[in-house]
């Protein structure tokens, strides 16, 4: 696995603890994985998994707090300088991503437009 630091991506305390937790019921040597596809009310949707494959020698993989995240090198060119968090409120809880480059998204925010 490539590991690149990168100081374009910030995933925060609390999105890391989340993931960490979320890892401890999926398969060894998981990793958080974010893409953006086409779709979405606003053009462009955020997807979150969690895998087991290798990450390819393109991918940008984030270490935080022993939290890995990774993103295909064609979806960090639309989230680069964002920041991942994990947010609770009384009736939900989310991964979000706050993306400076989005000029427009959907009233849930898992839709954006560049």
């Amino acid at each position: 696995m490539q590991h690149i630091q990168t100081t374009n991506f910030t995933v925060s305390d609390t999105a890391a603890k989340r993931i960490i937790t979320i890892l401890e019921h999926e398969p060894q040597g998981a990793k958080f994985r974010i893409s953006v596809q086409g779709g979405g009310c606003s053009g462009f949707q955020y997807k979150f998994d969690f895998d087991a494959k290798p990450a390819a020698t393109s991918d940008i993989v984030i270490q935080k707090n022993g939290a890995i995240v990774v993103i295909d090198d064609l979806s960090f060119g639309f989230i680069s300088g964002s920041t991942l968090d994990y947010i609770e409120t009384l009736g939900n809880a989310e991964f979000a991503i706050t993306n400076p480059h989005a000029t427009a998204k959907c009233g849930c925010g898992n839709s954006f437009a560049v």
